[in-house]
């Protein structure tokens, strides 16, 4: 009898020094199936694909892995491989000034004699790019290959190596959506063909588009596995967190919404056109928007990094003149960007210097600094934000997506802004730390912060916000209210996202 399962893993467990982070896992997966693998951060999603992909031992005695009904003794990445198991990580590792062709057979050449045989390789290549449906040649050079088609040859080097078994670690973390849409044709390609996927993503929407079915983790076990057809989002997320959606959005006690404390009028630039709005204290005004609105333009026009050609400012009733960000920041103007890695932390320095920099002049008197000082204020945002760390001189490098943003906003919170600037605050987190995150921009709301809120996300939009500016193509396009006698519904926002305008919808 054919086997039901072409991976089984039954009865995984892993432990580090001091910490089981793999508790019985049994993990099962048909030939053909698109098995979604869910859980926060820390849940052990990498811990078990790792175990499969032979970088990890799993702990002794603990269990078995059968590909195809036979026991698989994985104890290395050439194991792995042997057995029909590929692995793309999220961090594409390709050699960029190499050719694809060379790419594909890297520590498995084909040689002719003493030489490599560079015409069989590439005529190899050339035909699983082709049943790819990649329209490139093999030797082309892969620094000339956009990030999509890069994660395709990825996947044919994969496919090269015999792979049954394919792991897709956050595949589309780099992908615009028309890139998404080809990488999931090729996707249900390898499908059809029998090939087993395991995907890995934190994006709701596209697990249940392209998953079959869907097995989630929390803290070590797992916690079930079930078609999509049998699931819902809120459902999921339940699972994954151990409550209900409800709560992550929930709000402790009504926040008293104060007086305007900024007031944009006809800001412009090359970007921008004509922008009116308004904050007051202790609202959280949400931006909606499809990719090029020009919403994170706006807010690095009000934040000083671009410049405005025309158009005023004013904080607290006072017009100010913002040239660059030392005067945003010296008008109380906190700014947490898109891209926290590149722009909004120093990645390889220590937690705490991240946390210190915004306010230097605090604790650095003459030549001298105030370490005592220092060290109380890392500490205070670390526990205040529930940052998880060995230590405030970890580098911020080796922190989780969530936890890196914390350290943005705890930099943020120490230098005690009045208006804070959140620009995807949430992108590149797990359900967990959002809820997290979720929690801490209320709290801004409550001191009586006001708070500029970008999001991509519609759930954040309209469950986060007091009200709701929509931008189209630089510009306006509506402002809805959005209290809990009137929500903006996805429908409205989404037609003023799309560039339909308030009296037409009227």
């Amino acid at each position: 009898m054919e086997n039901e399962y072409y991976l089984e893993m039954s009865g995984i467990s892993k432990t580090f020094p001091g910490a089981k982070v793999l508790d019985s896992i049994e993990f099962n997966v048909k030939a053909g199936e698109v098995r979604a693998l869910m859980g926060e951060n820390g849940a052990g999603k990498s811990t078990l694909i790792k175990i499969l992909g032979g970088i990890y031992d799993m702990d002794p005695g603990q269990g078995t892995i059968r590909i195809n009904g036979q026991e698989a003794k994985i104890n290395t990445v050439q194991d792995a491989q042997h057995y029909g198991i590929g692995i793309i990580h999220q961090e594409i590792s390709l050699a960029e000034n190499m050719s694809i062709a060379d790419n594909l057979f890297m520590g498995k050449e084909i040689k002719g004699g003493a030489l490599l045989n560079d015409r069989e390789m590439v005529r190899r290549s050339q035909a699983v790019l082709e049943e790819m449906g990649l329209g490139v040649d093999a030797r082309t050079k892969v620094r000339d290959l956009s990030i999509a088609k890069q994660q395709m040859v990825e996947i044919s080097r994969a496919l090269l190596s015999n792979a049954r078994i394919i792991v897709m670690d956050e595949p589309t973390s780099s992908l615009t959506k028309t890139e998404i849409d080809q990488l999931f044709l090729q996707i249900d390609k390898l499908k059809k063909s029998g090939i087993a996927i395991i995907y890995i993503s934190h994006r709701m929407d596209e697990i249940f588009e392209i998953a079959d079915s869907i097995s989630i983790l929390r803290d070590g076990k797992m916690i079930g596995t079930d078609t999509v057809e049998n699931l819902t989002q809120d459902k999921v997320i339940s699972m994954m967190v151990g409550r209900e959606l409800s709560e992550i959005f929930k709000r402790d006690g009504k926040i008293d919404v104060g007086e305007v404390c900024l007031e944009v009028k006809h800001y412009s630039n090359k970007k921008i056109n004509d922008i009116n709005f308004s904050l007051r204290k202790g609202e959280i005004v949400g931006f909606a928007g499809l990719v090029g609105a020009g919403r994170t333009e706006l807010a690095r026009a009000i934040f000083g990094i671009d410049k405005v050609d025309s158009g005023e400012l004013y904080i607290n009733g006072e017009l100010v003149n913002i040239q660059n960000t030392q005067d945003a920041i010296r008008h109380g103007i906190g700014y947490v960007p898109e891209d926290r890695k590149t722009e909004g932390l120093f990645l390889m320095h220590t937690i705490k210097y991240n946390t210190s920099i915004v306010v230097l002049d605090k604790f650095i008197k003459n030549v001298g600094v105030n370490k005592k000082y220092e060290n109380e204020l890392t500490g205070k945002y670390a526990d205040a934000l529930s940052i998880k760390m060995t230590s405030p001189e970890q580098k911020v490098q080796f922190l989780s997506g969530g936890n890196q943003q914390k350290v943005v906003l705890g930099k943020w919170m120490a230098a005690d802004p009045d208006i804070f600037i959140l620009d995807e605050p949430t992108r590149g987190v797990d359900v967990g730390a959002k809820a997290e995150i979720y929690q801490l921009i209320y709290g801004l709301a409550k001191q009586g912060k006001a708070v500029m809120l970008i999001s991509s996300e519609m759930e954040e939009i309209i469950n986060l916000s007091d009200r709701i500016v929509v931008m189209h193509e630089g510009s306006v396009t509506g402002v809805l209210d959005n209290n809990e006698t009137s929500r903006a519904r996805q429908e409205e926002i989404m037609w003023f996202a799309s560039g339909g305008k308030e009296n037409a919808k009227n």
